[in-house]
């Protein structure tokens, strides 16, 4: 066992990757000699060379066509978007180049292009730096969305991604990079596209993604003293969903709330509550309720703590849900 903070995480499967692979190449803004504004990408350049990871212009839709045509030729590339906010540029290229080409061209032209996006708020940033994006691609048939949330996955869900012949986009909760735990480099990762119960439980079941997922598991650490058993579900993957952990466990406690960052309408919580509405109906004891961000632009970072999922609000969307 390693210990190891995620973000260090992310960095030694990268390596791991490129060592692996020699059609691996990375690219994005300030990600060789600096290392990325993370680190994330730190030392890598340094030891595989310019050719591999590659220093790009402030130009994302430049950064995603280029990955694009290195995939064609045989590449896998890794591109880095500094910030979730900064995607939006490249988001034409992602959605109608990067998500059809494989279908495009009848199979012919796989993409296995890895879209890392920091995501999520709670470092105190500026505008464009705190957003939560991950419903737009989520929503694009093509692409592959998964957001970690703690270093083992960080490390063996970053390799599993670059080494899939799909495009995947790969969220990484920025708050949580310094997050430390221990990771089992020898051991068989768990399936790329599943979720997982990371905190079993009987009366209520939690799910949620990327940064909550810690939210959520202190939210069933507090509810423990007050005779309330919260079991608690980490999606792991947005697209393709994988909800037969997450329905087994409903049928049991018979209530489900789910928790992300990003604003509550049209989020990935209202797919969810659908869909575990419609499988588990006749177990349910409660609607699926929802905490996430509010229906507002990301506000400044004083009032960050007032917008974001905090445990009150988990604990008292768990109330509501135990009083039906």
């Amino acid at each position: 066992m390693t210990t190891l903070t995620l973000g260090k995480a992310l960095n030694s499967g990268l390596r791991t990757a490129m060592e692996d692979d020699p059609k691996v190449v990375l690219m994005g803004e300030d990600i060789g000699k600096l290392g990325g504004v993370f680190r994330i990408t730190d030392g890598l350049q340094k030891d595989f060379g310019e050719a591999r990871v590659v220093d790009t212009p402030l130009a994302e839709a430049g950064i995603v066509g280029t990955a694009v045509g290195l995939a064609m030729r045989g590449y896998k590339p890794v591109v880095e978007i500094q910030f979730d906010g900064f995607v939006f540029p490249a988001y034409n290229q992602i959605v109608t180049q990067v998500a059809k080409i494989h279908a495009r061209s009848r199979g012919k032209l796989p993409m296995p292009i890895t879209i890392r996006i920091p995501f999520g708020g709670g470092i105190g940033a500026v505008e464009h730096h705190s957003e939560s994006p991950e419903a737009y691609f989520a929503h694009t048939t093509g692409l592959k969305v998964v957001a970690v949330s703690n270093p083992a996955d960080a490390y063996w869900m970053l390799q599993q991604s670059i080494a899939h012949p799909d495009p995947v986009v790969f969220f990484e909760p920025k708050r949580r990079y310094w997050d430390k735990a221990e990771v089992d480099l020898d051991a068989p990762p768990p399936p790329l596209f599943s979720s997982r119960v990371v905190r079993a439980g009987d009366d209520v079941t939690l799910l949620a993604y990327g940064p909550m997922v810690k939210t959520a598991l202190q939210a069933a650490q507090a509810a423990e003293p007050e005779g309330r058993s919260l079991e608690v579900i980490d999606l792991r993957t947005l697209s393709p969903l994988d909800l037969g952990p997450v329905e087994e466990s409903v049928r049991r406690t018979g209530r489900c709330v789910v928790v992300h960052e990003a604003q509550t309408t049209l989020g990935m919580g209202a797919e969810i509550a659908a869909r575990v509405s419609e499988s588990c109906f006749h177990s349910l004891e409660a609607p699926v309720l929802r905490v996430g961000g509010y229906d507002v632009t990301y506000p400044p970072s004083k009032l960050e703590e007032e917008y974001l999922p905090d445990l009150d609000r988990v604990l008292e969307a768990v109330d509501r849900s135990l009083e039906y």
